[in-house]
C-alpha cells in the first residue's frame, strides 16, 4: 500500500538506490581522508595545529625545533564507528517534508552503510530522553536494519524536561571503550553542561558533531498569532509571529545561540557539520569531506616543512619508549 508507513528495509532500499549510487565513485578514492583510523606506525610529523591532539606532541622535535610538532600515524583500514544518537522529542519537530529525525535517519543509514562496505564495524547508543539503548558495534546488513529500527521507533518517553544531553555523552565515555570514531548526531537543544562531557569524549576517541537544524529555528516567518508547544516540556505558549521586533529578536538570538555553540564545539576539539531538514544529505557529506580533504593538505605541507628543517638541523627521531 501507497500509504503503508516506511519500515527500516525500505528506507535502506530507497537510501541505496539513490544517495548510497550519487556517492559511488565520489567517496572512493577519499575515503581514508574522510575517516581516519587510529594507527600505531609512525607515518610522519609535522608542525602543532589547533585541535590537534596533545597526546601526539612530539617533545623532542619539540625542543629541537622550538616549535611544537605532533607525529602523524599510518592509519588502520578497519575502523569502529559509533553513533551516539540524540532521539529526543525536540528532534521529531519539522517544518516542512522532513522531521529532524527523518533526516538523522537518513544521514545515519547513509553514513553507515558505506562504513560497513569498507569492512568497518558500526555501533550506537541511543536516547530518547528516557531509555537508553545500545547496539554493540559490528557489521552486517541486518545489524543496519537494526539500528535504523531503532531510530523509526515512536519514541515511548513523554515529554519530561530539557534534555540532558551531558548525561548521554557521559555514558557514551564509560561504553565506548576501543578507540573510534564517534558521531554525535544532535540537535544539541539541551541543559547546560554538556561541553565538558563531549571534551572528555574527544580525549579518547575522534568526534564528529552532528548538528541537526530546521529552518524554522533560525527564521520565524510572518504567519500571525500561532499556538507553539516545547516538545521538550509539553509548554504551551501563544506567539505573534507578525511582530517584527519579536520575528528580529528571534533571530538574533538564534545567531547568538549559533555562535555559542560553535564556540564551545572548538574549544571541545571537535568537527562539526550542519544538517537541516531542507538539506540535501549527499552533498552535506560532499562538503564535509571536502573540508577534511583540505586540512589533511595543509597538514602534510606543514609535514614536509618538518621534515626538511629536522635534516637540515641534523636532527633524528628518538624511539618512543
Amino acid at each position: 500500500m501507497s500509504g503503508s508507513p516506511p519500515t527500516p528495509e525500505r528506507a535502506l532500499r530507497r537510501l541505496e538506490w539513490t544517495s548510497l549510487r550519487r556517492l559511488d565513485g565520489l567517496l572512493q578514492g577519499n575515503y581514508r581522508t574522510l575517516f581516519r583510523g587510529a594507527g600505531l606506525d609512525l607515518a610522519d610529523l609535522r608542525e602543532y595545529q589547533y585541535q590537534d591532539d596533545i597526546r601526539r606532541i612530539d617533545w623532542n622535535a619539540t625542543a629541537r625545533l622550538q616549535t611544537p610538532h605532533v607525529r602523524d600515524y599510518l592509519e588502520d583500514r578497519e575502523l569502529s564507528a559509533w553513533f551516539v544518537l540524540d532521539l529526543s522529542p525536540s528532534v521529531n519537530f519539522g517544518s516542512g517534508a522532513l522531521t529532524k529525525r527523518d533526516i538523522s535517519v537518513d544521514f545515519t543509514g547513509l553514513l553507515a552503510r558505506i562504513l560497513m562496505r569498507h569492512g568497518n564495524r558500526v555501533g550506537a547508543l541511543c536516547s530518547d530522553g528516557g531509555a537508553r539503548h545500545v547496539l554493540p558495534a559490528r557489521n552486517g546488513r541486518q545489524h543496519l536494519l537494526q539500528l535504523m529500527a531503532q531510530m523509526m521507533r515512536p519514541s515511548a518517553a513523554p515529554a519530561q524536561g530539557v534534555t540532558d544531553l551531558g548525561a548521554l555523552l557521559g555514558a557514551a565515555s564509560g561504553i565506548i571503550r576501543r578507540r573510534s570514531l564517534v558521531l554525535v548526531v544532535s540537535d544539541f537543544i539541551s541543559a547546560p553542561g554538556w561541553e565538558q562531557a563531549l571534551a572528555r569524549l574527544a580525549m579518547r576517541h575522534e568526534v564528529i558533531a552532528v548538528r541537526l537544524v530546521d529552518p524554522l529555528e533560525q527564521d520565524l516567518p510572518d504567519i500571525g498569532l500561532v499556538p507553539m508547544r516545547d516538545a521538550e516540556t509539553g509548554d504551551w505558549l501563544m506567539v505573534d509571529t507578525h511582530d517584527p521586533a519579536l520575528r528580529e529578536r528571534y533571530r538574533r538570538l538564534a545567531a547568538e545561540g549559533n555562535d555559542h555553540l560553535l564556540d564551545a564545539l572548538g574549544r571541545a576539539g571537535v568537527d562539526a557539520m550542519e544538517l537541516r531538514c531542507d538539506d540535501d544529505v549527499v552533498q552535506v557529506l560532499l562538503g564535509f569531506m571536502q573540508m577534511r580533504k583540505q586540512r589533511s593538505r595543509l597538514a602534510g605541507g606543514a609535514a614536509s616543512a618538518a621534515r626538511a628543517a629536522i635534516t637540515a638541523g641534523g636532527a633524528r627521531e628518538l624511539p618512543v619508549a
